[in-house]
């Protein structure tokens, strides 16, 4: 499912293989609209009559320049005589894709090379109906359909494409024009329609021990004018001088915020500039924090992880407060807002562009009566988030203009959802979307959650609201005491429901989100209860193997690799991670 390298710009996502072929390519939406869908936008190259697509037989070292979302790729093939060092980037402001192709000769004379580039779209998702041409006022190729437009051209010195092929592919035995490539030469075949891809190719004459420099490019847009003013654009600024602004501009974004990384070691510090630089480019710029965009899974479940979770965009937008990341997280809770549902809670998960997407969750139970198909604990974190980043920013218009409806609308919704006798929140599904109860790590975002509206109430002059979310907090603390903590076992459980008789059913699972306790401020991480709870969770959910990490709960089946008693569960990073806040969060010492 991971993709080695990813370049984006919040509009315009693409993500390659192992090869550097283009395996998916987003637009408009970080997440929605996959053009590619997996399939192979592949790189060849020709050379004294010889073919290779960039393939295993090719030595490669895959990365990114320091600081920046521009690719710092280089292949080499000795029987070829080939170095190839490719610099990706998408524009930081404008929705094109550049590529920098610089090609090494090693071999003791000048030679014609020649670079291929295949295009396997299928627009809006889907290969019908698609038209491929050339235009020849452009010298560009262009794929369109409806709304969306994809053209294609590339410069080598004074020349523009050298040759280019459009054909028809997965439809009567035809494979596509990469085919066509093979033998070095294209057809310049003008134009097809339906299910079609092109292939272009761009030359050099490279001087023995030498280099030359080629550049190709895809620009993104709605209509025709569009890429057809991209394409200007480019050809008015450069390629090349593209690539280095965004790679300025990255380096300006990712060292806007002077953080104090004591005695952090530099490997350390560039892997947390890396995953700033790298989160940017899976959050569209109308704030939707996407959980994955890739689409392998497709081939296991005819569905993505391209959606937003309030719960995840929670997560990662309060590491964004924590960075300095304002503008990011302003349009996250935005996002929220408008999703935000009329009582008050939000639905599972959206699309990228704010609608309500795919869903397993049912809104009938299986005793036939309805039911709230939601998990609450996304609801309770976004208030939960959104606290905290006016109390780094102290932006009071911005939390002003979010206190009467994402805030209060969710704390009301909040209270009332709450068992009548436990006074714990009803309940709801878990964070993994798997069970149904009245769960502790729920428990414990609803009150973060209510006393961040406490909080919020108190800042504008509401203390009726204050008090009551106040109130309804220290109920739900009290209840997670009370009903979710077990004195037999010394532990917290994962979950209880209310039996048909009314007596509560427990579920004595160890499960690595009970560290929301110490997380939320329920309970302090020096707590015996805690530390009793969290010791249980590595003493039985580490994998006892030379991977090591930790599962998600006891019987996790999913990923599992079956009868290995060493290994509980598949080991998940977040469980990992979580482990290794309550470590930080209970230190004495460095």
């Amino acid at each position: 499912m991971p993709r080695p390298l990813v370049v984006g710009n919040g509009s315009l996502l693409v993500n390659f293989d192992n090869d550097l072929y283009i395996r998916d390519l987003y637009y408009p939406h970080v997440g929605m609209e996959n053009h590619v869908e997996g399939h192979e936008c592949r790189l060849g190259v020709w050379v004294d009559g010889r073919f290779s697509w960039i393939d295993g037989s090719w030595k490669k070292s895959l990365r990114y320049r320091d600081d920046a979302m521009v690719t710092d790729v280089t292949l080499r093939k000795e029987e070829m005589g080939l170095e190839l060092r490719v610099n990706d980037a998408v524009h930081y402001s404008e929705n094109i894709f550049v590529r920098r192709v610089t090609i090494k000769n090693t071999a003791d004379r000048d030679r014609e090379v020649r670079l291929f580039l295949s295009h396997d779209f299928h627009l809006y998702g889907i290969s019908i109906g698609d038209t491929a041409h050339y235009d020849p006022a452009l010298k560009a190729v262009i794929h369109y359909k409806n709304e969306r437009y994809f053209l294609i051209r590339g410069i080598s010195g004074d020349e523009g494409l050298y040759q280019f092929s459009i054909g028809i592919k997965e439809f009567a035995g035809a494979e596509g024009t990469w085919r066509d490539a093979e033998d070095g030469v294209l057809s310049n075949n003008p134009i097809a329609q339906g299910s079609v891809d092109s292939t272009v190719s761009l030359r050099a004459t490279v001087p023995k021990d030498g280099r030359a420099t080629v550049y190709y490019w895809i620009a993104a847009g709605r209509n025709f004018r569009e890429v057809e003013r991209l394409n200007k654009y480019i050809l008015e600024h450069g390629p090349g001088k593209l690539i280095d602004e965004t790679e300025i501009y990255h380096r300006s974004w990712v060292e806007k915020q002077e953080l104090n990384f004591d005695k952090l070691p530099e490997k350390v510090v560039n892997l947390f500039k890396r995953s700033l630089l790298i989160i940017r480019t899976q959050i569209d710029n109308s704030g939707g924090v996407v959980a994955a965009n890739d689409s392998d899974i497709l081939r296991f479940n005819r569905d993505t992880y391209s959606y937003v979770w309030p719960r995840d965009g929670a997560f990662v937008t309060y590491g964004l407060v924590k960075a300095g990341y304002i503008e990011v997280a302003n349009r996250f809770f935005e996002f929220c807002a408008r999703g935000q549902t009329k009582r008050g809670f939000l639905l599972h998960k959206y699309n990228p562009n704010g609608t309500f997407a795919s869903s397993w969750l049912p809104w009938l139970g299986s005793d036939g009566k309805s039911q709230l198909p939601i998990q609450e604990d996304e609801t309770a974190l976004v208030v939960y988030a959104l606290w905290h980043h006016y109390d780094l920013f102290r932006n009071i218009e911005f939390a002003k203009a979010h206190y009467e409806g994402l805030v209060k609308r969710a704390a009301d919704f909040m209270v009332e959802y709450r068992h009548p006798r436990l006074r714990l929140p009803l309940p709801s599904y878990d964070l993994w979307e798997e069970r149904r109860g009245i769960l502790t790590f729920t428990s414990a975002a609803v009150y973060a959650g209510l006393l961040a509206a406490a909080r919020f109430a108190e800042l504008f002059g509401d203390p009726d609201d204050a008090s009551r979310y106040r109130e309804a907090a220290e109920e739900v603390r009290k209840g997670i005491m009370e009903h979710l903590y077990d004195e037999k076992e010394k532990r917290f459980l994962r979950m209880v429901n209310i039996g048909e008789d009314g007596a509560l059913v427990k579920d004595y699972t160890v499960d690595s989100s009970l560290y929301a306790l110490f997380e939320f401020g329920v309970l302090p991480p020096h707590d015996p209860r805690v530390v009793s709870t969290m010791e249980a969770v590595k003493a039985r959910l580490w994998c006892r193997t030379g991977v090591g990490g930790l599962a998600r709960y006891e019987g996790d089946q999913y990923h599992r690799v079956a009868g290995n008693p060493v290994v509980p569960g598949n080991p998940w990073f977040i469980c990992t991670l979580w482990l290794a806040q309550w470590y930080i969060a209970k230190a004495r010492t460095d």
